[in-house]
């Protein structure tokens, strides 16, 4: 990953607020059949060879021969992540096209799949230590990147953070089907992914320290090959000045990225203004959050999931109506309250990318299908199903 953060951009009436950057990883696909195509490393060097310095967006391998991530530049606004995450989509499937496939936002493969392994030395000695868990992993998530300006807010952040995240997973929900049948989730891709010993919630930290005391006691284990495999919903990145919000699966519609990003970035705003405010983060302890994030992993926006706050079920737009008034005044300070609480409506009515999924399954009798309608999507050439509805101001 190259993501470098720089200092706050200026907003609306130019107050200050703080850069972000996404990351989507996708699956190569063969445009006649659907069925993932191990292509990353031939796509990838057309992509190297046709690089120009200073271009917004980059590409980068993943595990499998069957995707690849594209890493957007820093962003100061909801317009800027946009127009990144629609570049690094065409860009990712610029070279797909170079080698035969199509590029598609599908957090799982719909068809059937035997992944083959990008033989990178990490790779193959994660292979030798975690067998068919990463031998089947070929998953394709949405990482977004905020920045912080220490370590100790980005600490008391990702303890305040942590009760709203199965939200955003809710939202993102974007892989029903695994290995040629509807799993029965609306997010299979988050229980596959949860196979990994450290991935999911984590209990609240208190300290920059502690963070660091909690993730050195995982790696002296010797189960971890290295700190890369510290797979929290969110984490403080390695590399960068930023937290890391980990936990939601790439989204089929670019629409839904970015307003999925803002919300985001309002999320980590409004956590470090509590902070400096002294109010405590939320109680919920890691098994709690650990039942909120399989609800959302089951349902998506589709059904009920669990108060971010108060942790019992309720109807998902309740669910998501209390994170935009959580995060409604930094949504505002942004600019991007309006856009925002749009876009979460659309996806309350209209469905995430799981929904189109086994509409289209429904409609047409085939995973194949499936994918071709996915692929259009995730490029903004497809049609949308319905007309959004409005969430309620406060």
């Amino acid at each position: 990953m190259n993501l470098s953060v720089n200092s706050p951009g200026t907003g609306p009436a130019g107050r200050r607020h703080r850069t972000f950057g996404v990351e989507e990883e996708f699956l190569l696909v063969d445009p006649a059949t659907g069925h993932p195509a191990p292509v990353a490393e031939l796509a990838l060097q057309y992509a190297a060879d046709r690089a120009k310095p200073g271009a917004g967006s980059t590409l980068t391998p993943e595990v499998q021969q069957e995707q690849l991530e594209a890493v957007g530049p820093v962003c100061s606004t909801l317009q800027e992540v946009a127009a990144a995450i629609r570049a690094g989509r065409a860009l990712a499937d610029e070279a797909a096209r170079s080698v035969g496939a199509r590029a598609a936002a599908l957090a799982t493969s719909p068809v059937a799949a035997a992944p083959t392994l990008v033989p990178q030395p990490r790779y193959l000695m994660m292979a030798a230590r975690f067998g068919l868990t990463l031998k089947e992993q070929l998953t394709c998530g949405f990482h977004i990147h905020v920045r912080i300006v220490s370590g100790e807010e980005g600490v008391a952040v990702l303890d305040r953070i942590r009760v709203w995240l199965p939200v955003l997973l809710a939202l993102s929900a974007n892989s029903p089907f695994w290995q040629g049948n509807d799993s029965g989730y609306a997010s299979f891709r988050y229980q596959a992914w949860n196979r990994w010993p450290t991935a999911g919630p984590c209990e609240r930290f208190g300290s920059e320290r502690e963070y660091h005391r909690y993730v050195q006691s995982l790696l002296a284990t010797g189960v971890l090959l290295d700190e890369g495999m510290v797979y929290f919903d969110a984490r403080l990145s390695r590399n960068h000045p930023t937290v890391e919000v980990r936990i939601a699966d790439v989204c089929m519609d670019p629409a839904h990225a970015t307003a999925i990003a803002a919300t985001v970035r309002a999320l980590v705003e409004t956590a470090a203004q509590e902070w400096r405010a002294g109010i405590p983060a939320p109680r919920l302890s890691a098994a709690q959050l650990r039942l909120a994030a399989w609800k959302a992993s089951e349902s998506g926006v589709d059904g009920t999931l669990l108060h971010p706050l108060l942790n019992l079920p309720c109807p998902a737009a309740e669910a998501v109506q209390a994170l935009l008034t959580h995060i409604r005044p930094a949504l505002a300070g942004c600019g991007d309250e309006q856009q925002v609480t749009l876009e979460l409506a659309r996806i309350l009515t209209s469905g995430t990318g799981s929904r189109r999924q086994r509409d289209t399954m429904i409609n047409s009798r085939t995973l194949a299908a499936v994918v071709l309608d996915a692929v259009e999507h995730t490029h903004g050439t497809a049609k949308a199903h319905r007309r959004p509805r409005r969430l309620q101001s406060t």
